[in-house]
């Protein structure tokens, strides 16, 4: 195949008035993303201006869309590599500059571990975490109520009353807190990867490291990225089963919404994706909080099922490994155990902003099966590589690593780069790991386990290692396989979709370098274009310019004690859920073309719903209209304590679709209408659904142990902020639990409720 008929990217071979006319673009552009994110313009404004089309495109007008027919560019599909440039969308920037940074010249720094505060309800925290919001006024900040003075707000933004309370507060009390802050970009002054200096390529953690994507790049501007802490590397949660965790998020960005360097949103909601909670601590869309607030999120850390299954706690394959080495057993189902998750801002309407500049963190989960120790040997640890140094007998990181995969783009300054007006997705030019450049990694010949996710905003990742050498794929999402699967090469890793693979180093030998290889090329953000082979990748021909290596391993010494981990042939065996009737069936369309009904209840107070917007994208449900979102309007409510059997299916137009379920994983029943089409590698329980172009998904999941309000929605985050997301919501019919619940409105003043605008004829 030929890989010169791109033209997504612009060459740097391009020529330079090509390049000036692209730059050009690119500001223009950002000045209207700059007023749409301060919300200076709306997406109805854009349309009638003729800034973009009805349907979301980026109108074809030059010197706002570099790849509009004009002298400099063809207006065919010719390929970049001279220049010319196709009619197709673009990112619309010139090449990212690299500053004269050679790949592979820094060091991977490992995860941010953070600190574990004791005692959370008796001191650990102030104020204390309670079950009902904390109510107590503050003054508000002018900015976030338009000037006015003298108006005051609570001090935390989770909505009030029973209601939104806590579930489980008191047979869940918080053990153990974490305390973070959204900020704006700092440098890091208190650096604990938990793992000694050797094991992290030498890195010295009292050495304070600035917001820099690579050393030799700038430093990034205050408001330029908005990371946990306002810092890197990216931050990391470690949670054991049976151990509740409170964590309480500061908002502390500019309460000036212009205050954000052209791009994201000042408000937040906190996603721990795919935590088994009640729905106040799910991160809802629509449940966000200002700058000023914190937001106390209980995880209780349960196995899902504990109220039906093994309610005494005997089995101690549902278990917590305790800091003797031992088992602490818990209620639930063992094999609903999970281990890889992730949290990230959910904010409605503007979360691939928000994601995309850096409000996305990584949580280890333990359990006595994957305890994160490999020399204990008790029966039931599976002894994933992980080392055992830390003397805590759990959640030892010495090999075991956390991976954050994205790709990144810079402004000719340096500064991080977005295009919001790239509506079937935005793709970056750079790729980094764990918030760096192209960095190396070195290893012990032996095997390690690495945690990968996907955190791009719209990209599709596919690997291999560069020699063509086997790895070991031992989970998929948050949750272990049933059995192990090994892969020369990785199946496509959708956005938010986190991948667990062990690589045995010791086949290599000291000196040795090896390297991690993405195949997947992208032509635009609708999906990857083509699958290559490892030789085509690293020849250099694709004309996306994060096709090929992207983490350099070096193999640098033995280990200094034996390796005693292991990969078992058997791993976490699904549930059985023969025996569960299945109470219900029904059907979502992820597509285009949505429309975006008034409200029932008082179309005067809102032209789009309370939480509603039109946009590009949009969701059927059981056959009905395709609707853009309305985080008022309830579309499925499945009871509490049933489960059901759902169809996802792709409408069309050559997109993929990775869809996330809130709440609760699933199993694949069918691919495509058969079980056949389902591969080894799929058969664990999932979160995020690859529908493929005109494909679809059958899966089966129970809605249990919590109740509230949830969504489901497209997770290339560009189509979900345009509108490709559903609230649905589990009940039991009684307080609090109204049927059905009334929408959270937020305001910097507190929290309002209203009824939903919408109620699908077949919902309930």
């Amino acid at each position: 195949m030929s890989h010169n008929e791109d033209g997504f990217f612009l060459s740097e071979k391009a020529s330079k008035a090509r390049l000036r006319e692209a730059e050009n673009a690119r500001k223009n552009r950002a000045e209207i993303v700059k007023a749409f994110s301060q919300g200076k313009v709306t997406r109805r404004e854009l349309v009638k201006w003729g800034l973009i089309t009805s349907g979301g495109l980026l109108a074809p007008i030059h010197g706002l869309n570099p790849f509009v027919n004009s002298a400099l560019a063809s207006t065919g599909s010719g390929g970049n590599t001279a220049g010319n440039i196709g009619t197709g969308i673009p990112t619309g920037a010139p090449p990212s500059p690299t500053f004269g940074v050679q790949p592979f010249s820094t060091p991977m720094p490992r995860f941010d571990v953070a600190k574990r505060i004791p005692n959370p309800l008796t001191g650990g925290l102030t104020p204390v975490p309670q079950a009902e919001a904390n109510q107590t006024q503050q003054p508000l900040d002018p900015a976030l109520v338009n000037g006015q003075t003298g108006l005051t707000g609570p001090v935390e933004g989770r909505p009030g009353g029973p209601i939104w309370a806590h579930q489980g507060f008191g047979d869940h009390a918080p053990q153990v807190g974490f305390e973070c802050t959204q900020a704006q970009a700092t440098t890091n002054t208190t650096y604990n990867p938990a793992v000694a200096s050797n094991l992290n390529s030498g890195i010295d953690p009292t050495t304070p490291i600035p917001l820099k994507f690579h050393p030799g790049f700038p430093t990034q501007n205050p408001n330029s990225v908005w990371t946990f802490n306002g810092t890197i590397p990216p931050y990391l949660v470690q949670g054991r089963y049976g151990e509740p965790i409170l964590l309480r998020h500061h908002n502390r960005l500019p309460a000036d919404v212009t205050q954000n360097n052209g791009f994201e949103r000042n408000t937040i909601s906190t996603h721990e994706h795919n935590g088994h909670h009640g729905a106040e601590n799910d991160g809802f869309t629509g449940a966000f909080f200002f700058p000023n607030q914190f937001y106390d999120y209980h995880w209780p850390i349960v196995l899902a099922g504990f109220r039906s299954v093994n309610t005494t706690a005997t089995d101690p394959r549902a278990g917590s490994p305790a800091d003797n080495g031992g088992i602490n057993k818990v209620p639930g189902d063992w094999r609903e155990t999970m281990s890889t998750h992730w949290f990230h801002d959910h904010m409605f309407s503007f979360t691939s902003q928000n994601v995309y500049k850096g409000n996305a963190a990584m949580f280890n989960l333990y359990s006595s099966l994957d305890r994160g120790d490999e020399t204990v040997n008790d029966g039931v640890n599976l002894r994933l590589p992980s080392g055992s140094s830390n003397g805590k007998g759990w959640g030892n990181l010495d090999y075991d690593v956390n991976l954050m995969f994205n790709e990144k783009a810079f402004d000719a300054s340096g500064q991080l780069f977005m295009d919001i007006f790239q509506f079937d997705g935005f793709l970056g030019d750079l790729m980094c790991v764990n918030l760096t450049y192209k960095p190396f990694f070195e290893v012990e010949r032996r095997k390690y386990r690495f945690r990968i996710l996907n955190a791009s905003v719209s990209r599709f990742f596919k690997y291999g290692l560069s020699d063509g050498s086997p790895m070991i794929q031992i989970a998929n999402d948050g949750n272990l396989l049933p059995t192990p699967v090994v892969q020369a090469i990785s199946d496509e890793q959708g956005i938010a979709e986190r991948y667990d693979w062990v690589i045995d180093f010791s086949r290599y030998s000291i000196g040795d370098k090896v390297w991690m290889v993405n195949t997947a090329e992208h032509k635009d953000g609708k999906k990857p274009s083509a699958d290559l082979t490892i030789a085509q990748a690293l020849s250099g021909q694709s004309t996306d310019p994060c096709v090929g290596k992207f983490l350099e391993f070096r193999i640098v010494r033995n280990p200094a004690t034996p390796d005693v981990s292991q990969v078992p042939s058997v791993l976490i065996p699904n549930p059985d859920l023969s025996s569960i009737p299945v109470a219900r069936q029904r059907t979502f369309t992820f597509g285009s073309g949505a429309s975006q009904p008034l409200p029932a209840s008082d179309p005067a107070a809102f032209t789009t719903g309370a939480g509603g917007f039109k946009g590009q994208w949009g969701v059927s449900t059981d056959n009905g209209p395709m609707l853009n979102a309305s985080f008022g309007r309830l579309s499925a409510a499945p009871r509490f304590g049933t489960r059901e059997v759902w169809t996802l299916q792709n409408g069309g137009g050559g997109w993929d679709h990775p869809i996330h379920i809130h709440f609760e994983e699933g199993q694949i029943l069918a691919r495509n209408g058969s079980a056949a089409n389902v591969p080894a590698w799929e058969k664990g329980r999932k979160d995020v659904y690859r529908l493929r172009p005109g494909g679809s998904v059958t899966l089966t999941m129970q809605f249990r142990d919590w109740g509230g309000m949830f969504m489901e929605h497209c997770h290339n985050t560009v189509h979900e902020d345009n509108a490709m997301l559903v609230r649905w919501e589990i009940d039991d019919g009684g307080a609090p639990f109204l049927r059905p619940l009334p929408t959270p409105i937020a305001t910097p003043q507190g929290v309002t409720f209203v009824q939903p605008d919408n109620i699908a004829p077949t919902a309930l």
